[in-house]
C-alpha cells in the first residue's frame, strides 16, 4: 500500500525481527513485513517483492539509490539498485546496490567493512528511486572521506583544476566544522585574527556560564512572549555554545543525535529511570 503525496514515501508494513546489524546485542530492529509487531513474518521478502513492483523502473530494471546519514542527513553516495538489490538490502539491513560495470550486486564494505547499516527504505513520489537511510561504518567513499560529495561547483568554477576539498554540509555541521577548525588552530599555535570561539574554547568557565546565560535568554523569550524571531535568535546562540562544548569535550554532534535516536522508542519517564548513575571523578 503507497501514500500518497510528493513527499518521501517509506513503506507502510512492518515487523519486528531480529538483526545481527545492532548497535546494541539483542536488540530488536523494524524492517518491512506485518503490522503485528510480535509475531515474525516469514513472507517478507514476497510482501517486499509485491511493494517494489510499483517502482518504475529503467529499461535496465534500475532505480537510483543514495545513501544518506539517519542522523546527521548527509547524503553519503549514489548508485543503482535493481529489484534484487532492495530486496537484500530490506533483509540483510545493509546497503546493497547494483554495479553496472560489473553486470552484478554489490554490497557497499564487503571489501573495506565500512558497511552502511540501513534502518530504513524510502520511494521519492516519482517511484523512480529510493533512499537507503542508514548508519555508516567508516568513510562512505572510496577515497576515504565521509562522503563521496565534497567537490563544491563554485570552487570549480574558481579553479578549474581542482577545486577545494570541501563536504557538503548541512548548516549545523558546517558551524561544527568552523568550530574544529578553530580548535585546530589553537592547537597548531596559529594566530590569526581574534575568535570569539578560541576564547570559549579556551576557558571552561566563560563557556559554562555562557551556555547558562543564553538558555535563560531563550526561556525568556516564553516567559515574556518576545515572538518566534527572538526565540530562533536565542535558541541559535544556545546551539553554538553547545556545539563548543562539544567540541571541547571531543564529542561530535551526531553522537547527541544517536542518543536522541535510540529514545524515540521509549518514553521520556521510562528513558530517565533507566539511565545509567553519573560517574563523578576524584
Amino acid at each position: 500500500m503507497w501514500t500518497s503525496g510528493c513527499q518521501s514515501l517509506t513503506f507502510s508494513i512492518r515487523v519486528y525481527v531480529y538483526s545481527n546489524f545492532s548497535s546494541e546485542k539483542h536488540r530488536w530492529n523494524p524492517v518491512f513485513a506485518s503490522t503485528n509487531k510480535s509475531v515474525v513474518d516469514l513472507s517478507l521478502p514476497a510482501k517486499v517483492e509485491r511493494l517494489l513492483d510499483g517502482l518504475k523502473w529503467d529499461d535496465k530494471g534500475l532505480v537510483v539509490a543514495t545513501a544518506q546519514n539517519v542522523d546527521t542527513g548527509t547524503i553519503l553516495m549514489q548508485g543503482f539498485a535493481n529489484k534484487e538489490a532492495v530486496l537484500k538490502t530490506a533483509s540483510e539491513r545493509r546497503a546493497t546496490f547494483y554495479s553496472r560495470s560489473r553486470s552484478q550486486l554489490w554490497t557497499k564494505g564487503e571489501t573495506s567493512n565500512n558497511f552502511i547499516n540501513i534502518h530504513d527504505i524510502s520511494l521519492d513520489c516519482d517511484r523512480d528511486s529510493i533512499i537507503y537511510l542508514g548508519k555508516p561504518v567508516g568513510p562512505a567513499c572510496h577515497t576515504g572521506t565521509a562522503t563521496c560529495f565534497y567537490t563544491s561547483l563554485d570552487d570549480l568554477i574558481d579553479d578549474p583544476q581542482g577545486g577545494k576539498h570541501k563536504l557538503a554540509l548541512s548548516t549545523l555541521y558546517s558551524l561544527e566544522n568552523i568550530i574544529s577548525q578553530r580548535k585546530a588552530e589553537l592547537a597548531s599555535f596559529q594566530t590569526g585574527k581574534p575568535s570569539w570561539t578560541k576564547r570559549l574554547l579556551l576557558d571552561n568557565k566563560l563557556l559554562c556560564s555562557k551556555i547558562r546565560e543564553e538558555a535563560d535568554e531563550l526561556c525568556r523569550t516564553m516567559e515574556e512572549n518576545e515572538g518566534r524571531s527572538r526565540t530562533a535568535s536565542e535558541a541559535a546562540d544556545v546551539v553554538y555554545h553547545i556545539l563548543v562544548s562539544l567540541a571541547v569535550q571531543e564529542v561530535k554532534f551526531e553522537e547527541v543525535l544517536e542518543h536522541l535516536r535510540e529514545r524515540f522508542s521509549q518514553s521520556g519517564i521510562e528513558e530517565k529511570k533507566n539511565r545509567a548513575p553519573k560517574v563523578t571523578k576524584d
